[in-house]
């Protein structure tokens, strides 16, 4: 008899207080009329049987139990058997699926052509680690405004060491104001020690992944909940060209060198004029520089203690007076 799970409730139910009846009387007579054919313990007589849990005696007039450790090993491993090769026979299909899903991603047709919208937090995410964990060569990632907390960075972590580990190189770009968080420091410390590279920019950009650059994921202009998924050759290598002219002015994250640190100071504090000079409301100056209002208030604060003035208007004719643009560093020298 096949042992299932109606076998086993069977088992359980009846078959197993039956048992410890014949046990506890010292055997069960073979003309008793409940374990008859048309008997109402019949099925789970049978099944004692079946196991092995009950002999006949020699001159089969009665049944006795069985030592049932010297009957489990030959019902339990059986089964235990057929379960380990149902989980092989499962992870060869998985593998079997595995590769044409993989050839799916890596096609056109898997977004539905050379442009593709995805909708929903949750598709995004599920779209992107996909195509994340396909990659083979290398992930250019633009992040502005990083406010990613400790777990979802710890994820990141994993994943990403993980992908360094099996050749895929990282170059990621952040803004300057990224510095600022520890558990972002603590990030960069880990993905540039297994061969990541990390560095800020001033100037805010929009997000941006590049994969093998061969498929790009910009943000929709509906906001957070779209994404666009782009393989149009063409396309990818116009963003990963704008990426690369990002990279070359960004300042390597991995360095604590005062003169480096100094320098971005420099970098944000002509950020922030030139915010001001172009009448940007401080949530739109404070967007851009990928702080809080109240971070880039303070820094409003500091310019007017620079320049020995009380209020925004008197601040800007001060600057304008003085000739001062905020492009001053992006001026070629005599």
């Amino acid at each position: 008899m096949p042992l299932g799970q109606h076998e086993r409730a069977l088992f359980e139910e009846r078959a197993a207080p039956l048992y410890e009846e014949i046990l506890g009387a010292g055997g069960i007579s073979a003309s008793d009329k409940r374990i008859a054919r048309r008997g109402e313990l019949h099925e789970a007589f049978e099944l004692l049987v079946d196991v092995g849990l009950v002999n006949k005696s020699d001159d089969e007039t009665q049944w006795h139990a069985v030592d049932p450790a010297a009957v489990q090993a030959q019902v339990v491993a059986p089964l235990g058997q057929q379960g380990a090769e149902l989980i092989a026979e499962s992870a060869h299909w998985a593998q079997a699926f595995s590769s044409l899903s993989h050839a799916w991603r890596r096609s056109p047709s898997a977004v539905g052509g050379p442009f593709a919208e995805i909708r929903g937090v949750t598709t995004i995410r599920t779209v992107l680690l996909s195509m994340v964990a396909d990659s083979e060569d290398e992930i250019l990632t633009a992040q502005p405004q990083d406010r990613r907390g400790v777990k979802q960075l710890s994820e990141v972590t994993a994943r990403e060491i993980s992908l360094l580990e099996r050749g895929v190189k990282m170059r990621t770009l952040y803004q300057h104001a990224a510095r600022r968080g520890a558990d972002t420091r603590k990030y960069v410390a880990a993905v540039t020690a297994a061969g990541a590279e990390v560095r800020t920019l001033d100037e805010f950009f929009n997000r941006l992944i590049v994969i093998d650059r061969r498929i790009a994921i910009i943000p929709s202009h509906e906001g957070l909940n779209a994404a666009m998924v782009i393989s149009d050759r063409s396309m990818v290598g116009y963003l990963v060209d704008m990426f690369e002219r990002h990279w070359e002015r960004a300042r390597p994250f991995s360095s604590s060198e005062s003169s480096l640190m100094r320098d971005i100071a420099t970098e944000q504090r002509a950020m922030t004029i030139r915010m001001l000079l172009e009448g940007r409301a401080d949530p739109a100056g404070a967007k851009r520089l990928g702080v809080s209002p109240r971070t880039y208030a303070g820094y409003v604060a500091d310019l007017k203690n620079e320049f020995e003035v009380e209020t925004r208007f008197q601040l800007g004719y001060e600057m304008g007076k003085r000739g001062i643009s905020g492009r001053e560093m992006d001026e070629p020298t005599a």
